[in-house]
């Protein structure tokens, strides 16, 4: 979508609304948005004071919010006027022209938009609110094509921690919501019992949950049956056990396997996203032609537009601070504030440090991650971080004292939580990213 079709939609909203087309500041306003532009530059650019650029920006947002009967504002302006255009229940588009499809007169429209309104369930209470969303967009187009095409049951969305598993996900719910019946997102940050869990759905659903885990199953299963449901469950990492290789369940979280192979095992038409730091063992089959599971896992960012409007000078430098930190979104975010307190925003200087700095939040996440793995994959970290470049499986093996079933099972549970990368050339190498040895050489040496 490109802004030629924003500005229409939004024009016709405006119209709808106060009666007045959009004027050529409104317009200026919402193509700078739209490319990402702070009201800053779009003040200069168009010889305006940044203080009119803004009162001009808020009543926009005042008008199109009371339009749509949902919150608008600056940083979600393109994100909502793009799914509400796709939600073809309220808009349709002919001859070019847009046919905004409200009359608040008519009674069959009334009775239609209740019933579409009954319909419909959508708790995303605690999903998060995206402010800027960059790049991924081959990832969307994966998510809609397994989901809506193939009609994939179970779906996980894996990767380290900051990767954007989450923000990808919301992403596409807000692209695709109207194609849904039912969307419930959960979050296991603090994760309760299968039995809570699936009571809580239920609830949502006005049912109130019977006696056994069984009866709720079969309840909820009729609900999957009867409904296009797509349900998320976020930070599913936190019901594996700790210092154990990966996706070993926690005794009291062991019922959620039932629930993932009962997904793809039983006959519905709803979906089951399950975004995790480390790979569920329900995610891995020898046929997924006969199994609907598909696992994305993500990498880093390539494209440098993730670091516009943040601050940082210098922009031929940019790709060389995303190649330094792996594109990783979340290291981007806190390497670029500390290059904007300490270098007044100047990568040059930063990048002439010639230092992989590990700052503060990088550290509290790595630390994290390598005290919750096994002492087994400590020991396998802790060899590959004496490496400067890949080495194969045999010569890691003889560095280390372990017997090859917990060396091959401590190599296959690092894979799992994507701490190490697999490269295969004439043989097969094993590595660490270089922001992860350089806090292991830094931080967890004896």
């Amino acid at each position: 979508m490109d802004v030629a079709e924003i500005l229409q939609f939004a024009d016709q909203l405006i119209l709808n609304k106060t009666g007045k087309r959009l004027d050529d500041l409104q317009k200026t306003v919402i193509t700078g948005v739209y490319d990402g532009k702070t009201y800053e530059t779009i003040a200069d650019e168009c010889h305006r004071s940044e203080s009119r650029v803004r009162s001009v920006g808020r009543k926009l947002w005042q008008i199109l919010s009371e339009s749509l009967g949902e919150d608008v504002n600056k940083h979600n302006f393109c994100w909502t006027i793009e799914r509400v255009i796709n939600n073809s229940q309220f808009y349709n588009f002919g001859n070019n022209q847009i046919n905004y499809c409200h009359n608040d007169n008519n009674e069959s429209s009334k009775n239609t938009k209740q019933g579409i309104k009954n319909q419909l369930y959508y708790d995303l209470t605690i999903a998060p609110k995206i402010n800027r969303f960059c790049d991924r967009i081959s990832e969307i187009d994966t998510l809609f094509n397994w989901i809506l095409n193939q009609t994939t049951n179970l779906i996980s969305i894996l990767g380290l921690s900051g990767i954007g598993k989450t923000t990808l996900v919301k992403r596409f719910i807000d692209l695709h919501q109207q194609k849904f019946e039912v969307i419930i997102w959960r979050s296991l940050k603090f994760p309760k019992s299968l039995n809570l869990l699936i009571n809580d759905l239920l609830n949502t659903r006005q049912q109130e949950p019977k006696a056994t885990i069984n009866d709720k199953l079969k309840q909820l299963f009729d609900i999957l049956t009867n409904k296009k449901c797509l349900i998320i469950l976020d930070d599913v990492q936190n019901i594996f056990t700790p210092h154990q290789f990966a996706g070993k369940y926690q005794p009291e979280y062991q019922d959620y396997q039932t629930l993932f192979k009962m997904i793809t095992e039983t006959q519905h038409q709803s979906h089951l996203i399950l975004i995790s730091q480390e790979q569920c063992p329900e995610m891995e089959s020898l046929d997924e032609e006969l199994y609907p599971i598909k696992s994305l896992e993500l990498s880093g960012l390539e494209n440098i537009d993730i670091l516009k409007n943040t601050g940082l000078k210098d922009e031929d430098t940019w790709l060389n601070l995303m190649i330094l930190y792996t594109g990783h979104p979340l290291f981007l975010k806190t390497i670029t504030i500390s290059i904007k307190k300490i270098f007044n925003g100047k990568v040059s200087e930063f990048l002439a440090e010639n230092e992989l700095v590990i700052t503060q939040e990088m550290q509290s996440l790595f630390s994290k991650i390598f005290n919750n793995i096994s002492p087994i994959e400590q020991q396998i970290i802790l060899a590959l971080s004496k490496c400067n470049q890949p080495v194969s499986r045999e010569y890691l093996k003889i560095t280390l004292e372990l017997s090859s079933t917990n060396f091959i099972n401590g190599l296959e549970s690092l894979q799992k939580r994507y701490l190490i990368h697999k490269i295969i050339e004439d043989n097969i190498l094993f590595d660490l990213s270089p922001i992860f040895r350089e806090y292991v050489r830094n931080f967890c040496q004896n």
